[in-house]
């Protein structure tokens, strides 16, 4: 864990105080626990009151800074009356947002939380031999649209069928890529083909310019044709 410097860290404690925190500091203990679970995430310790400021706090707290969608949420400690570590495990892990986050049950709460409504969604079994290609692809392309886009990974296992269905997709169907637009609740599937940086990259443009609001819905029947 470091010290200062934690505007770079996607997740960081605040105290105030000259002096570095001890087990004695309420929930500094908890934090070094839950940040031994949550080792994919950098943790860092601050009590600059001119970073505090920039980042509107104004009492000791725990918080987490997304990339994903620019995100601050904090936990304030004031207003806490306990501390455990698997609370502390489980509060991170609920809103973590990365570049291109996996969905699942315990994620599926930041995403919808998010006020970023637009979804650009990777189906793909993990046994699919482009599968680390496909995710690093899109997981690069993501920060292009902050603000704009949450990146997610949908997995073609059975505790996802729901959302492959909502899609009108199977796990014989991917990869594909669809978008879902929380604001219309409205949802896409890009066309078959590659999936490449630049299709991917017109695909989520054709929502911000509005053309994806004349297409056909993903999930949705052809229209029947009298004779």
């Amino acid at each position: 864990m470091s010290e200062f410097n934690f505007m770079k860290k996607p997740f960081a404690q605040t105290y105030d105080g000259a002096d570095t925190p001890s087990e004695e500091t309420f929930g500094y203990k908890e934090l070094v626990e839950a940040a031994k679970t949550v080792k994919h995430i950098p943790v860092a310790l601050c009590s600059d009151k001119e970073a505090w400021a920039k980042l509107s706090i104004v009492s000791d707290a725990i918080a987490i800074f997304r990339k994903a969608d620019n995100h601050q949420d904090n936990l304030q400690l004031s207003e806490t009356k306990k501390v455990e570590a698997d609370g502390l495990v489980r509060f991170i892990t609920m809103n973590e947002l990365r570049y291109i986050t996996e969905y699942n049950q315990v994620t599926a709460v930041g995403l919808f939380q998010s006020e970023v409504k637009a979804h650009l969604l990777l189906f793909i079994n993990r046994v699919s031999g482009d599968y680390k290609e496909l995710k690093d692809r899109l997981g690069a392309l993501a920060p292009e649209f902050v603000g704009e886009f949450l990146f997610v990974l949908v997995h073609g296992v059975r505790s996802n069928e729901k959302s492959l269905g909502y899609f009108g997709l199977t796990s014989c169907d991917l990869p594909r890529v669809g978008i879902y637009d929380g604001d219309s609740d409205m949802k896409w599937l890009m066309p078959e083909g590659e999936i490449s940086t630049e299709r991917v990259r017109e695909f989520c443009q054709s929502l911000i310019l509005g053309n994806l609001k004349e297409v056909k819905q993903a999930g949705e029947p052809d229209p029947k044709t009298e004779l």
